[in-house]
C-alpha cells in the first residue's frame, strides 16, 4: 500500500515538472483503498483543472495507468487541484438537496442533467440518506441519474 502512494505521488510530481510546477503532492489513502493525490493552490490551477475538470481527470487517468502497468496492488486514485473536487461536490450538495425536496414534495421521478462518476456517486449517497431512490440511465457523456421516491410494495 505504501509503495503504492508513493509511486503515485512521485509520477504526478514528475508529470507536474514537465509543466514547469515544482512542488510537494500531498499524498493518502482513503479507507475505500484509494490514493488520494493533493496538489496545493499555485498560478496553475485554472491549467491543472482544466474545462470542467478534465485536465484532472487525464492526470489521474495517467497515474492510475502507470500504478497499473506497474503491477501495483492500489490502483484507484482521486487527484485534487487546491480543493477544487471538495469543493464542486460540496456546492453539488447543496442543489442535491433542492432536488431531494422536490421529490419529494411532488412524489414525481426527477432526471438530473449529465455529469461524471464521482458527482453521480455523491448523488447516489446523499439521495439514499435522504430516503430515495436513484437509478442512473444514458451511455458515457450522457449518463446522468433520475431521483425517484421509494414506492411502497
Amino acid at each position: 500500500m505504501e509503495e503504492s502512494i508513493l509511486y503515485a505521488k512521485k509520477y504526478l510530481e514528475d508529470l507536474l515538472t514537465f509543466f514547469g510546477l515544482n512542488t510537494e503532492v500531498h499524498a493518502t489513502n482513503s479507507e475505500d483503498e484509494v490514493i488520494e493525490l493533493n496538489i496545493p493552490s499555485t498560478h496553475l490551477n485554472g491549467f491543472l483543472i482544466g474545462n470542467k475538470g478534465e485536465t484532472v481527470h487525464a492526470m489521474q487517468f495517467l497515474v492510475s495507468n502507470a500504478l497499473r502497468s506497474k503491477g501495483h496492488a492500489i490502483s484507484r486514485v482521486n487527484i485534487d487541484v487546491a480543493d477544487y473536487k471538495k469543493q464542486r461536490a460540496d456546492r453539488l450538495k447543496e442543489r442535491a438537496v433542492e432536488w431531494i425536496n422536490q421529490v419529494k414534495e411532488d412524489e414525481k421521478p426527477l432526471s438530473l442533467e449529465p455529469m461524471n462518476a464521482a458527482d453521480r456517486r455523491t448523488l447516489h449517497k446523499l439521495a439514499s440518506e435522504h430516503g430515495l431512490i436513484t437509478e442512473s440511465e444514458g451511455f458515457g457523456r450522457d449518463r446522468h441519474i433520475v431521483l425517484s421516491v421509494k414506492k411502497d410494495d
